[in-house]
């Protein structure tokens, strides 16, 4: 059974959407506020964190950044802000997808169920590649540089590990979305430009000599690698 740790501070709306949840099967953590909800995590490691933005305390901004320090857990931001440039910034900041209040339980199971799928337990590949100081697990769905781990979220791991398959072939923003994202995206391409961003981040210590996430003007990405002469 999965662990969904629900971080709201309304408690009519956590009692409803882990309502939701454990009609599916899910077993549910609620905490009502930021500090609670990063021991739960912390202590019960959950498979995914539904998080509310507007908490007293530490503010779900906060909490991200303290799960994102330490864990690519999925989560998905609860937020009653429509601006676009909150969304943006949860983007940016490792969050994995959005729902908007007031929403309906069709659409918290399946944007649920949509990040687990995208998850990247869906990699099955019992092999190991090495780029240059990069090392890329297929099997243990983790990355290492410098024989150091390389922490990111789900979906940006997703992203790399998909890219990482193919070398030097050149992706376009709509397969990655279709591939990685999924058919039931409906947010902006923006989305793939920001992973790429937080990428290129935490491997700015892999040698441009050895690699790179290459950006073809016009065409797309590739997880470009240099042959051995």
């Amino acid at each position: 059974m999965k662990k969904i740790l629900v971080a709201e501070d309304e408690l009519a709306i956590s009692k409803v959407l882990c309502a939701y949840l454990q009609r599916e099967g899910f077993e549910i953590l609620p905490a009502y506020n930021g500090k609670d909800a990063l021991e739960l995590f912390f202590k019960e490691s959950p498979h995914l964190v539904l998080l509310d933005i507007m908490m007293p305390g530490m503010d779900g901004w906060s909490v991200l950044g303290k799960i994102r320090e330490k864990s690519a857990c999925p989560v998905i931001m609860l937020t009653a802000l429509g601006d676009i440039d909150f969304k943006l910034k949860g983007l940016n900041t490792g969050a994995d997808d959005y729902i908007s209040k007031p929403f309906n339980g069709g659409e918290v199971i399946a944007r649920v169920n949509a990040v687990l799928r995208r998850s990247p337990d869906i990699y099955q590949d019992e092999h190991i590649k090495q780029f240059g100081s990069l090392a890329v697990h297929f099997d243990s769905h983790t990355i290492f540089l410098n024989g150091k781990e390389v922490t990111l979220t789900p979906r940006d791991l997703s992203l790399l590990l998909f890219l990482a398959k193919s070398p030097n072939r050149t992706f376009t923003r709509e397969q990655l979305i279709e591939h990685v994202w999924g058919m039931d995206y409906d947010g902006s391409d923006r989305a793939v430009d920001l992973a790429i961003k937080r990428i290129r981040q935490a491997l700015s210590e892999w040698p441009d000599a050895e690699g790179e996430i290459r950006t073809l003007r016009g065409m797309g990405y590739q997880f470009h690698v240099y042959k051995k002469k």
